[in-house]
């Protein structure tokens, strides 16, 4: 249990007990009783609502809700099973008490009360773009040759605070054609590295899956047939710094085989149906 929400269950039995003696003309025992009643009433009532688990992520209204419900009852149950009348000197004091008291009450909400939240703003992404030079190159695997082109690096960055949401990527477009005049090719799959200016593969953080291509199993080109591929594969943050990567390596793994084509004859003749 916070500060703040015993402090509201306090504040609202106060509340309570003075609104008791202001809206209930008969039946009291004073300011005083009416507010100790009520303070039973709200911090009991919000208590046992605690305890038995309903409402375990209430928010403010329905905290005030449930305390001020209990301090009522427990000022209704007085009034009905244990009334009693005071003089008519002693209800002049408690309207002028009750007015104070009421007073008093709403500086202490408003000094002690819980602040309002402001409302939650969704944060901003951008998409922070870096540019691959140069942006499309040749590409050539045996009898399979092709383009890549349309080469950049993207990552997701929160606005303000610079958080990567995600992170970076590398996307292209790869065009592929078997340039074989006698060989149809079944494209298998393909992996990508990333090699730094020594030569040597950058790799991926933890857990981020390793760059490859996945073809589809009928994935298949017969002599001058080209495929067209998407690639949005990870990109190693290392890559990122300046003069860290010099080349991008793509292994290709295709299937040949002999490409034949034959001419068939068949002997047939027409004639009408009986």
């Amino acid at each position: 249990m916070s500060f703040s929400m015993f402090v509201t269950w306090v504040l609202v039995g106060v509340l309570v007990g003075v609104l008791a003696g202001l809206v209930m003309k008969r039946g009291g025992y004073g300011l005083k009783k009416d507010i100790v009643l009520a303070l039973v009433g709200s911090i009991g009532a919000s208590w046992i609502f605690r305890a038995v688990g309903v409402f375990p992520g209430a928010g403010i209204v329905a905290m005030v809700f449930v305390a001020a419900v209990g301090a009522a009852i427990v000022i209704v149950a007085q009034r009905m099973l244990m009334a009693t009348e005071l003089p008519a000197d002693e209800k002049r004091v408690m309207w002028r008490w009750s007015f104070g008291a009421a007073l008093v009450v709403a500086v202490i909400w408003m000094t002690l009360g819980p602040a309002p939240q402001p409302a939650a703003t969704a944060a901003v992404i951008d998409d922070k773009t870096y540019t691959v030079t140069p942006d499309a190159m040749k590409v050539k695997a045996g009898v399979v040759v092709g383009e890549v082109t349309e080469m950049k690096v993207t990552e997701r960055i929160e606005q303000g605070s610079g958080r990567i949401t995600s992170p970076a990527k590398f996307t292209a477009r790869l065009v592929l054609k078997n340039s074989s005049t006698n060989q149809t090719v079944r494209l298998v799959g393909g992996k990508i590295q990333y090699i730094d200016a020594h030569g040597q593969p950058i790799k991926l953080e933890d857990a981020r899956a390793e760059p490859t291509l996945k073809f589809s199993s009928s994935e298949r080109l017969d002599p001058g047939e080209e495929t067209t591929q998407s690639v949005d594969v990870e990109f190693p943050a290392e890559a990122l710094k300046t003069k860290t990567l010099g080349q991008i390596r793509l292994e290709l793994a295709y299937v040949p085989s002999p490409y034949k084509e034959e001419t068939l004859n068949f002997a047939v003749s027409i004639g009408e149906t009986k």
